[in-house]
């Protein structure tokens, strides 16, 4: 399967939790930007069929319509499946109905609205534009076009409470989308949060929050870690990354895996404007490509086929390191040729994978 993620590194508001640089907000830097984004796809796409195709990272729809359409007419060189997945996020206050139009006129079938939170408090924290009042019409204009939405819904803000989140998600559940997607804070070193040395909730308060969003969502399909889906609109692209498959990574700061080689291209937008797109690449062993396999396929609720990790390399699952000692304390479950981590012990997942790889 081949996909692909498109970096589109502008924004309409000034993240205080992201740790890419928003240089490019405000500027003129956009049609630079989508030339040499264009001839980064030109000189590097081999012309295979593409299943899904995901633009992000930033807000696409803060482009102007001029530019949005020139982003769309770039997208056209793919040879594309006809069952295409094609995922373009939005934001709320820089999507509007001439921009619905143009993204549904040219294929775009699947929409993933950055909300974050009803709270009008935690919206200013994130320096978002809008107001809970605001994010009702807009996703009502969105359903007119798009019938497979995903929002996303961000918790732990620092001082958040438990009756604050349970507010959050019965509304988001009220917006009777089929997708949702969910967000512990990552506070980075080098953002305002990082740099004003602001603390994570308590680790306890944190466990108990995102076993209320388990709760909460129990008529969604809870097949990722952090992913919930009516049955039949999981995330295609997702997949891809948690299958350990390969996908193209175009724009800045972008990353990919093809031919055996994950790459990351340059955050230095006067290197991506000069055609030098590639910062680093680093063709994997067979150690590292078992190690990623565990580590993305484990993140899924079903986790990893067995048979299909001894077809790719060609050992049983259970002679890989500390699988069997994972096992036995319970950690770890073999189940109708399926590996996966105990349900009770999802919230440390990120733990048992330190352990096993």
């Amino acid at each position: 399967m081949k996909a692909v993620y498109i970096h589109i590194p502008f924004c309409d508001h000034i993240c205080s939790y992201c740790d890419f640089p928003k240089i490019l907000s405000g500027t003129n830097y956009q049609k630079e930007y989508l030339k040499s984004l264009q001839e980064e796809i030109n000189s590097l796409y081999k012309n295979e069929l593409i299943k899904t195709i995901y633009i992000g990272g930033g807000t696409p729809s803060s482009l102007s319509l001029e530019d949005l359409k020139t982003l769309l007419e770039i997208v056209k060189v793919f040879k594309v499946d006809k069952d295409l997945e094609y995922t373009i996020e939005v934001n709320i206050e820089s999507i509007d109905e001439n921009k619905l139009k143009l993204l549904s006129n040219y294929g775009v079938n699947r929409i993933s609205v950055g909300i974050e939170t009803f709270n009008n408090k935690y919206l200013k924290y994130l320096n978002r534009h809008y107001e809970e009042l605001d994010i009702y019409p807009k996703i009502e204009l969105i359903k007119k076009y798009f019938s497979n939405i995903n929002v996303d819904l961000m918790y732990a803000f620092p001082n958040q409470t438990l009756e604050e989140l349970k507010e959050d998600i019965n509304k988001f559940i009220k917006l009777n989308v089929n997708h949702i997607s969910t967000y512990s804070l990552i506070i980075e070193p080098n953002t305002v949060l990082g740099i004003n040395n602001v603390s994570y909730i308590d680790e306890d308060l944190d466990y108990l929050m995102y076993q209320e969003i388990i709760n909460k969502l129990d008529n969604y399909h809870h097949y990722e870690t952090s992913n919930f889906a009516i049955s039949g609109y999981e995330s295609k692209h997702n997949l891809v990354y948690w299958h350990n498959e390969k996908y193209y990574g175009f724009g800045l700061g972008a990353s990919g895996y093809i031919c055996d080689i994950r790459y990351t291209n340059t955050r230095s937008i006067n290197n991506y404007l000069k055609g030098n797109y590639i910062l680093d690449k680093h063709e994997l062993t067979k150690e590292e490509d078992m190690g990623n396999f565990f580590m993305l396929g484990l993140r899924l609720i079903d986790g990893i086929d067995i048979n299909e990790f001894k077809d790719r390399y060609h050992m049983a699952i259970n002679e890989y390191k500390n699988i069997n000692k994972l096992i036995e304390n319970n950690k770890l479950i073999l189940k109708n040729n399926r590996l996966f981590i105990n349900p009770k012990y999802l919230y440390t997942a990120n733990d048992i994978l330190v352990e096993l790889i």
